[in-house]
């Protein structure tokens, strides 16, 4: 690996755990944060230098003061408040759109209409029945916003043994037991670091030669 990225979910809470590692393996840490808009947008945002790592906190604060009590909210018009008064080729920040199983072209419209060219459609997949025929569309749909795809993994654990622990954590999260998550439970192990080769193997080579292109260009960290 090139660089991993660190990106919980409205929060940074593991990036000082994830920046000593980074010094003591030298593999580059990328710092970033999840978001599930009030509307139902899924992104990642992704630091490029320290001036985006500043409105990323903004962000991260504004949406957990929404709220009384655990969780979050951010709408748009937040994030569109907190961003207006920069240039989106300055704003030090990568945007990644994650698109439901139904994609929803105009979530893609809106983040680009935010971060402009920095817009990625982030390209999960992760050996399910479906992937030739996700693949397809979120290329598709892609060329048709002319939005550059990127490969990304949705890692939740370090190695696929680790499912068990995974689902236990879920369960805890969803205060159910753990024979009734159902649908909360990811269908298979895949969302753990897989090799390169078994990357390799599974997505377009150059949606792998954007992500390291992308890695590279957020240094906000790695070159402190």
């Amino acid at each position: 690996y090139e660089a991993l990225a660190i990106t919980d979910e409205c929060s940074l809470a593991g990036i000082v755990r994830g920046w000593e590692a980074s010094r003591a393996t030298e593999v580059p840490l990328v710092v970033g944060s999840e978001f599930t808009l009030a509307c139902g947008l899924k992104c990642v945002l992704l630091v490029e230098i320290t001036a985006g790592y500043t409105r990323l906190c903004e962000l991260i604060t504004t949406a957990r003061r929404a709220v009384d009590k655990k969780g979050y909210r951010l709408t748009r018009q937040d994030v569109e408040r907190l961003l207006s008064d920069v240039d989106p080729a300055v704003c030090g920040l990568f945007a990644l759109w994650l698109p439901a199983r139904e994609i929803d072209e105009t979530q893609g419209r809106w983040l680009q209409s935010v971060f402009g060219e920095r817009t990625h459609l982030a390209v999960e997949l992760h050996r399910e029945q479906d992937d030739a025929a996700r693949l397809a569309g979120l290329l598709d749909t892609a060329a048709r916003l002319g939005m550059t795809p990127v490969a990304t993994g949705d890692v939740h654990m370090d190695v696929r043994r680790r499912r068990a622990l995974q689902d236990t954590m879920t369960a805890i999260r969803h205060v159910t037991p753990l024979a009734d998550c159902g649908a909360h439970l990811f269908r298979n192990g895949e969302r753990h670091l897989r090799t390169r080769r078994a990357l390799g193997n599974i997505y377009p080579r150059e949606l792998l030669d954007t992500a390291v292109q992308l890695a590279r260009r957020c240094t906000a960290v790695s070159s402190s």
